[in-house]
């Protein structure tokens, strides 16, 4: 056995041989895959091999597209069959809800070049003949949905990778992983020692042990999992065809022809997780017993829907484990704070998506970022405060949701709440309606007198709808307090803060007491951050941004460190409230001796608010007259009391982030991983006007910067006034224009203030007028929009900055 290797790739399931197959398609030849039995051990071999590409994340649906063609190339590279069939799938709808869901999908598609269809319950009959359609408002279908044979793929995987010069060591277990002081890896099997360069957990089942090794808690869970192979059915194997696949969301079904008969698969609510202490180590090929005590209502469900099954002899039961993260998507990237540590795991749908975790991680591993926007995937989403105990029940919601309507404002209730702020008991007796954000407990509005105390999910306008329109009348036309402990922020301070600030961040750099907004790009210039620098002192700055990618940022500015330099998350440790208004000066200077009237719009200063000393910052994310000010945690209930008690005068109202929403599409403002994230450049947004093209700085991401400066891109964001009835745009709605697709939105919603319908959206930069004449796609709906370039809220700053 070799001794060296550049990647070591731990676990030989079908993502960890495709991770080491696109190594060497990408130009790695020197990695090697260490399988502690056989390929396919694990929850690989016993997996049902379905394919399709339905995600609600596009970015993950653009991945399971690319995996699923990727299988005839296998083929063709190896001579090995994938055992590939595609026969297209139908998912029903048997309510409203759930077909408002695929027609929300398929417009996504249309955009995205997927040839998926709305049908008809007739259209399903002929699709799907053994489908008793009664009860059904109609389908989603797509052509490319198929199985394959599980064993023969990850055997493809095996030999392209070996094609391309890998590696393969089976039998080979690892027992312990320690890092080296330069960062490389000693990878300690039953075999001898290997020294990598970079580690990559793909164990699978074994993740959490393979992690443990490392130090690393990955949040990932193994969950019991059961499929029913029936006998031959006449209706199947008497067919010219083969039957396409079925997924059925109300039965939490999904079903396919196998052979001469059938196989069906059930995500049932009465689940168990499995090895809840641990993946044993010689677990393998074992199967679990049998428990149709768990699954049988669903199978009831199944007979009506499918009555063939009701007289259909069982010739196998499949009941294994495969393993699943709290949201159900994959833990793929650099682990934070490891150097050359990454992880390929939680990977629950391998067939639909291993070949594009695959992908992702060799781009990251070899060209320093992925070619697509993976935040739904990244291990970063998850930050230092997950546990098993939150982990679990997380899982297990996940589990039991797979098949459901899944809601634009849907609050998931499993675990929960998990961390909140000293303000936590205060707001849920003002009415707190919570939604969360990172593991935070975040308010979204506060329920008053008759309105409702729990917000229903829905794709259209929801029952909170007069609740946050009082919110924002009340910012608008009084003043409105809002906490501000979900912002990620940072402490930089050290002699050469200023000089890493200029080189990490494209926007100016603010001198003392004085803020700027700035993007942060990656190398190839895509925005990877959306950032408020604010210059306490000379050496001395906080910087803020998104509180979900607080992981993800500490990340990056590590992997950047260099001497000279302090860098410290402060984000649960500077904490407090945002007044935001025509009367929000006045709320403040109640509250404080210091004298307020002339701090500009971007300045900063220390100020003791009530009794406690804050960092207040004249600015605002609702577009009006704002202050943020910023306080130690153990100070936030006292500076509450202040506020409150100084704004009573005023006619002072809390507000939670609904309305926050609601505000900022007033002044047309993106927010991030909507408007501005690494899908998109600075120029493509309209973040470029706040990149300093001045300084001599040689920011990150400034090549390609200037080249889109020189020739801008051929899309831009662009703000639209919709004729909407009781749907908004919620995102990634198709824009026709002149009778074809030529853009999609990004975001959208009501803006109370105004009372308009608002979307924003990226069209060709050449159609960019006012008054540009559109429709949107909402919900299968054509809805007339009109771009409009003047924002819909003080559009000359005067109130913002006055």
């Amino acid at each position: 056995m070799q001794t060296t290797t550049r990647v070591a790739v731990i676990g030989g399931g079908v993502v960890g041989c495709s991770v080491l197959y696109h190594l060497t398609k990408l130009g790695w030849s020197d990695v090697m895959l260490l399988e502690r039995s056989e390929l396919t051990s694990g929850s690989t071999w016993h997996a049902a091999g379905g394919f399709h590409t339905l995600n609600g994340d596009t970015n993950m649906a653009a991945l399971q597209g690319y995996t699923i063609r990727l299988y005839k190339e296998l083929e063709q590279i190896t001579g090995m069959s994938c055992g590939l069939h595609h026969v297209g799938g139908v998912t029903l709808a048997d309510n409203q809800d759930r077909f408002d869901m695929m027609l929300a999908e398929r417009a996504k598609h249309r955009y995205m070049g997927l040839d998926t269809r709305i049908v008809t319950p007739a259209e399903i009959a002929e699709i799907a003949p053994i489908v008793n359609t009664e009860g059904l408002i109609g389908g989603l279908y797509d052509p490319l949905d198929g199985h394959l044979d599980p064993s023969g793929t990850t055997h493809a995987y095996a030999k392209a990778a070996r094609i391309g010069g890998a590696t393969i060591e089976t039998h080979c277990m690892v027992q312990v992983t320690n890092q080296r002081p330069d960062g490389t890896w000693d990878v300690v099997t039953n075999k001898g020692t290997i020294h990598a360069e970079h580690v990559v957990n793909a164990g699978g089942l074994w993740a959490r042990e393979v992690g443990a090794m490392a130090g690393v808690y990955l949040p990932l869970h193994p969950m019991e999992h059961q499929y029913i192979v029936t006998d031959a059915i006449p209706s199947i194997y008497e067919r010219e065809t083969e039957h396409c696949h079925v997924m059925d969301p109300a039965g939490e079904s999904y079903l396919r022809q196998e052979g001469r008969g059938l196989c069906i698969g059930f995500y049932e609510q009465p689940c168990k997780p499995w090895a809840v202490d641990g993946t044993p180590w010689d677990f393998g090929h074992e199967l679990l017993p049998d428990n149709f005590d768990k699954i049988s209502e669903s199978i009831e469900f199944a007979y009506e829907r499918f009555p063939v099954l009701e007289t259909a002899g069982v010739k196998n039961v499949i009941h294994g484990p495969f393993t699943f993260a709290p949201d159900g998507n994959p833990l793929v990237g650099p682990i934070p704070g490891l150097r050359n540590y990454w992880s390929a795991c939680g990977v629950m749908a391998g067939f639909s998506q291993g070949g594009g975790v695959g992908l992702t991680l060799a781009q990251w591993m070899i060209e320093g970022e992925a070619e697509r926007d993976v935040s739904a995937l990244d291990v970063a989403r998850f930050g230092s405060w997950i546990t098993p105990g939150y982990t679990r029940p997380k899982v297990i919601e996940n589990y039991q949701k797979r098949f459901s309507v899944s809601y634009p404002n849907e609050e998931l209730p499993a675990a929960r709440p998990h961390r909140t702020t000293p303000m936590y008991d205060i707001f849920d007796a003002m009415g707190a309606v919570w939604g969360q954000q990172y593991g935070l407990e975040v308010v979204n509005y506060f329920a008053k007198g008759d309105e409702p105390c729990s917000e229903t999910p829905s794709f259209r306008r929801s029952n909170a709808f007069d609740a946050v329109a009082r919110e924002v009348k009340s910012v608008r036309e009084g003043v409105g307090i809002n906490e501000l402990q979900n912002f990620g922020k940072y402490l930089i301070t050290g002699p050469q803060a200023r000089s890493w600030l200029d080189r990490i961040m494209a926007g100016r750099v603010p001198g003392p007491r004085r803020l700027s907004l700035s993007p942060m790009l990656s190398e190839k210039g895509r925005l990877i951050g959306d950032f408020t620098i604010s210059c306490l002192s000379e050496g001395h700055f906080q910087l803020t941004a998104s509180y979900g990618a607080q992981a993800y940022h500490m990340r990056w500015f590590l992997q950047h460190a260099e001497d000279g330099v302090s860098i410290d998350n402060i984000s649960d440790q500077r904490t407090g409230f945002q007044l935001a208004g025509p009367r929000a000066r006045d709320v403040l200077q109640a509250c404080t001796r210091n004298d307020l009237s002339d701090m500009r719009f971007m300045d900063l200063r220390e100020v003791t608010v009530g009794q406690s000393n804050c960092l207040v910052q004249r600015v605002s994310y609702t577009g009006d007259l704002g202050f943020e000010i910023y306080c130690d945690p153990m100070n936030q209930r006292q500076l509450w009391h202040s506020l409150w008690g100084a704004g009573a005068e005023f006619g002072i109202t809390p507000f939670g982030m609904r309305a926050m929403m609601s505000l900022r599409l007033d002044k047309f403002f993106g927010s991030w991983m909507r408007e501005f994230s690494p899908d998109y450049t600075a120029a493509e947004t309209g973040l470029d006007r706040f990149i300093s093209f001045k300084k001599d700085a040689t920011f990150i991401g400034r090549p390609l910067a200037e080249a889109e400066r020189a020739s801008p891109p051929e899309r831009r964001l662009a703000a639209f006034v919709v004729d909407a009835d009781d749907t908004d745009v919620n995102a990634y709605e198709p824009i026709w224009i002149d009778g074809t697709v030529q853009g999609f939105c990004t975001s959208g919603g009501y803006s109370h203030h105004s009372g308009k319908s608002v979307a924003l959206g990226l069209i060709p930069r050449d159609l960019v007028r006012d008054g540009l004449a559109v429709q949107i796609e909402i919900l299968g709906q054509m809805r007339d929009a009109t771009l409009v370039d003047t924002v819909l809220f003080d559009p000359d700053g005067a109130r913002m900055r006055g």
